[in-house]
C-alpha cells in the first residue's frame, strides 16, 4: 500500500486519513442532513430511490449498510421487511440515526461501530451490502471492497451510490464551480463548517472516475461490474455479483 491516501487535495498518511475525516463526520453529523439538502436541491433523496430501487431488498434478506451513518439507506431498505444492520466508524453519524430511526417509529435495525476495511463479521453472511456516499472517505478502497466481498454470501450483490465525474459538456464546468465556490459557503451558513465541506468536495474530485471505479470493483472479486451514471456521471450507481 502507499505510504500516503488523499485527504482532499492534501496527500497524508493513512492514519491521518482515517483520524481527520472522523473528525469532519463527527463535526456535521446534526447538520448532515439538512446540509445534502441544501447541497443537492432535494435530488439526493431522488438518488437514494433509485439506488434502492437497483438493490432490490426482499423480505427477510439480511443486508450490510456500510457507512450507514443516518440511516437514509437502511430505512428505505426495512420497508421492503429486509433486516438491515447499519456501520459507520463514525458513533456521532450513528447516534442520529439511531434518534431518526426512533422518531420515524422504525425498528429492527441493528446498529454499530464498523471500519469498512476490517468488518468484524465472519464470511458469507449476508445477502447485499450497500453504501452510500461513503466509500470515498474510506483509507483503503480497495481494502474495503474485499471485505464486502468477504462477507457476502455466494450470489449476493454489492450496490455503492456515489459521486463521480460528470460527461455531460458544459454541465461539468457549471458544477465544478457550484461545487467549490458555493458548497463551502452553505457548509459556513448552515452547518458552521466551511473546511468540512471543503473536504467533502475535493474528496469527489480525487476519487476514481466510473470505469477505473468500476475496475476495482471486479479486482476485489465481483463479476457483471456496473456503473450506472446519473446526470451523465455526476453520481453513478456501481454494482457487482459474487459467485
Amino acid at each position: 500500500m502507499s505510504d500516503t491516501v488523499s485527504f482532499g487535495y492534501t496527500d497524508v498518511t493513512p492514519a491521518e486519513k482515517t483520524a481527520k475525516v472522523g473528525e469532519v463526520f463527527a463535526r456535521v453529523a446534526r447538520r448532515y442532513d439538512i446540509m445534502n439538502d441544501a447541497m443537492s436541491g432535494g435530488m439526493h433523496r431522488l438518488w437514494k430511490d433509485r439506488f434502492v430501487a437497483r438493490i432490490k431488498p426482499r423480505e427477510g434478506e439480511r443486508i450490510l449498510d456500510l457507512a450507514g451513518g443516518t440511516g437514509d439507506i437502511a430505512f428505505r431498505m426495512a420497508k421492503h421487511g429486509a433486516h438491515v444492520t447499519v456501520t459507520d466508524i463514525n458513533p456521532a453519524m450513528l447516534d442520529v440515526g439511531r434518534e431518526r430511526a426512533v422518531k420515524k417509529g422504525i425498528e429492527g435495525l441493528e446498529w454499530g461501530v464498523e471500519n469498512a476495511e476490517t468488518l468484524s463479521f465472519s464470511d458469507s453472511q449476508f445477502d447485499a451490502v450497500t453504501i452510500a456516499f461513503g466509500i470515498r472517505n474510506v483509507t483503503h478502497i480497495q481494502q474495503a471492497l474485499g471485505e464486502a466481498h468477504r462477507v457476502l454470501k455466494r450470489g449476493g450483490r454489492f450496490f455503492c451510490l456515489e459521486f463521480s465525474t460528470t460527461l455531460w459538456p458544459g454541465f461539468a464546468d457549471v458544477y465544478d464551480f457550484y461545487s467549490h465556490k458555493i458548497v463551502p459557503k452553505l457548509g459556513k451558513a448552515i452547518a458552521q463548517d466551511e473546511e468540512s465541506y471543503r473536504y467533502l468536495i475535493e474528496s469527489i474530485r480525487r476519487f476514481p472516475d466510473m470505469e477505473t471505479f468500476k475496475g476495482m470493483i471486479a479486482k476485489a472479486g465481483f463479476v457483471q461490474a456496473k456503473a450506472e451514471p446519473i446526470l451523465g456521471g455526476l453520481v453513478a450507481i456501481h454494482s457487482g455479483w459474487k459467485i
